[in-house]
């Protein structure tokens, strides 16, 4: 009779916590102190219920632990992504700025190549222009050269005509000596004396013209060499400057290609930025489901109420095996 009180005692006891434990309370135990077969069992029942609260405290405090890693992820992603758009973005305006940029560069440097060739248009007008003024001061000076002969010549008549003007004067003398015979001699001296003058008046007449001319020549060969040599000066000075826009045509081709190759480097952070923003975003809703999963899970073990556990992880000791009878 006790034994079979005692049984129906353990049985209605071990039947309430496993109900418990089913129910998923985790905190009831055997308290009776039962011996033999029955001690192990209810030892062994124990065990049970005190490894599957250890398991699913541990699952609880793990489920928080990634539950906060989780939002910790996510707000991370939304950051990183929303920093990766942010970057995309001013690359994408960097990029712009740099392909207009490089445009410019290279419309400066179309400038520079047309004005390389005004510039050497320049100069071979102004070293026409030299071979010009070089013929002119020639020319100028062999009309200076035939005036100064016809000043020669021009000597020549008034000295023949100072001697013609001798002679008639003596022819004259010679017919007012002989009288009434020599008249008609004297009228033909006169006349000699008369064209004698005239000529040498207009021997003079011309050579002042001469000398006036050769003065206004003289003064223009000085212009024109003086022009030449302002040509010269240009002719140099173009070539300087000639010099001077090729060395800038070709700097503004070299930046022009450095610009241009930044601008294909800047093309390509871009598209990295916006691959990095893509996958930040998948990071970002990876977070969110993992999220959902594992409150999906905390939910789970939130139906077990379990024993308050101590920071540090206990090693359970493995439940006493029950001994088959006899």
């Amino acid at each position: 009779n006790t034994i079979n009180i005692v049984i129906d005692d353990a049985t209605t006891e071990f039947a309430e916590v496993l109900t418990a434990i089913a129910d998923g309370d985790l905190t009831r135990s055997a308290t009776t102190d039962y011996s033999g077969k029955l001690g192990e069992l209810s030892a062994s029942i124990n065990a049970m219920a005190q490894r599957l609260s250890h398991t699913v405290g541990v699952i609880k405090d793990t489920t928080r632990d990634v539950l906060t890693s989780a939002s910790e992820i996510q707000a991370g992603a939304d950051n990183l992504s929303k920093r990766t758009e942010d970057q995309a973005s001013s690359l994408e305006e960097t990029a712009a700025t740099t392909e207009q940029l490089a445009a410019s560069v290279k419309a400066s440097a179309v400038s520079s190549k047309r004005a390389v060739t005004l510039a050497e248009d320049a100069t071979a007008v102004a070293r026409t222009g030299g071979a010009i003024v070089t013929d002119a001061v020639g020319a100028m000076s062999r009309i200076e050269q035939s005036s100064q002969k016809i000043t020669d010549i021009t000597s020549v008549i008034d000295n023949i005509a100072f001697q013609t003007n001798l002679l008639a004067l003596n022819a004259a003398v010679e017919a007012a000596r002989a009288g009434e015979a020599g008249r008609g001699f004297a009228v033909v001296a006169s006349e000699v004396r008369t064209l004698a003058q005239q000529s040498s008046d207009a021997a003079k007449s011309i050579s002042g013209l001469i000398n006036a001319s050769t003065t206004e020549i003289a003064a223009g060969v000085k212009l024109v060499r003086a022009a030449g040599e302002v040509l010269v000066q240009i002719v140099d000075a173009s070539q300087k400057v000639a010099g001077t826009v090729a060395e800038v045509s070709a700097a503004s081709v070299e930046q022009a290609s450095g610009i241009e190759e930044m601008s294909q480097i800047v093309a390509h952070m871009d598209g990295i930025t916006q691959q990095n923003a893509a996958l930040a975003e998948q990071s970002a809703a990876s977070a969110i489901v993992l999220g959902q999963k594992i409150e999906g899970l905390g939910a789970l073990v939130a139906a077990f109420r379990t024993q308050e556990r101590e920071s540090n992880v206990t090693v359970l000791a493995p439940a006493p095996r029950l001994r088959r009878a006899g």
